[in-house]
């Protein structure tokens, strides 16, 4: 989590002093969910990701330095510079993808799940999604498939309370979103997403659920973006992007950030005697050191060439005969 936390405020400065383009949307203050999670996963297994996925990568053994690369738009990104912030992929972790098209990856994991039951391996997929997601027809769609089959998938929906421009309470037709797994006949979950271990712990029993064969779960994560939707956005407009309005108050903003799920688990581990002042320090000083090389990695990479523009292109061709 630390390690997270470290790598999306670094990037936040980074592209605050423009030395990084496009878009940025950090995973600052939901931590939690994507360790928890990704703590019960084997290497073989998959994740599919979102716009706000540096956590979902880092979480299932991405590299920090081919992460920040592509970030910067260097040539040895995971992507060769061509995915950027929303789009990091590392097949060899089973990182399928990120995506920066609302509940697109939905149907990717199911499709994954699909596959591990087709050539009968014991593997998992995780979706990573947002409560906006849950309200596309993909997610609809998704369960119903995975239920029929029995699929192994776990649907982690992240429930940050707040779209790009605002509340679940305006657009969805029910608060508690794990009563959705109802109408598929699945288990619905819902968990406090910004402690890491009941995180762990609910996601445990869905993946040995998925192994044995017993079919998807939907587990909903209560937590909450610290940051903006994006990086650059004016405060001013920090929630409410489409009416110019600030729907977040300072209170309930101050309140989650009370809820810090790093700030939780350090201390409880201290008071466990699990955890003492000097090896918080050291933690510290080594994801830092990590970032430092990650950034000097990245720096010192070079940018794709124009030539690059044209491999890694893939298609389907089909021999045409009278």
């Amino acid at each position: 989590m630390i390690l997270i936390r470290s790598f999306e405020e670094r990037v936040g400065e980074l592209y605050a002093a423009k030395k990084i383009p496009g878009f940025l949307h950090l995973y600052v203050g939901e931590e939690a969910v994507a360790v928890g999670t990704c703590a019960n996963l084997r290497k073989d297994d998959w994740i599919t990701s979102t716009h706000r996925g540096h956590g979902h990568c880092l979480a299932k053994g991405g590299e920090p330095k081919f992460m920040m690369a592509e970030l910067f738009g260097k040539k040895t990104g995971y992507c060769k510079g061509k995915g950027g912030s929303m789009h990091i992929s590392d097949f060899n972790m089973g990182i399928l993808c990120a995506t920066g098209i609302v509940g697109s990856g939905l149907p990717l994991a199911t499709g994954c799940g699909l596959s591990a039951k087709l050539r009968g391996t014991d593997q998992v997929s995780v979706c990573f999604f947002g409560d906006g997601a849950s309200n596309q027809g993909t997610f609809h769609e998704s369960l119903n498939l995975a239920s029929i089959y029995k699929l192994p998938v776990i649907y982690v929906l992240e429930n940050n309370l707040w779209g790009q421009g605002g509340p679940i309470w305006e657009v969805c037709s029910v608060q508690n979103l794990a009563i959705r797994a109802q109408a598929y006949d699945i288990p619905g979950i819902q968990v406090d997403g910004n402690d890491v271990l009941a995180v762990y712990e609910v996601v445990k029993e869905a993946v040995n659920r998925a192994r044995k064969g017993d079919g998807p779960s939907l587990v909903v994560c209560d937590t909450y973006r610290i940051r903006n939707h994006a990086e650059g956005l004016p405060i001013r407009k920090r929630y409410g992007m489409m009416r110019g309005e600030s729907w977040g108050s300072n209170e309930e903003l101050d309140a989650w950030k009370a809820r810090n799920p790093i700030t939780r688990f350090r201390a409880r581990l201290m008071e466990m005697g699990l955890l003492t002042d000097n090896e918080i320090k050291t933690i510290d000083e080594e994801a830092g050191k990590m970032i430092d090389d990650a950034v000097t990695f990245a720096v010192e990479s070079p940018f794709p060439t124009p030539e690059d523009t044209l491999l890694d292109i893939y298609t389907a061709v089909t021999e045409v005969t009278e």
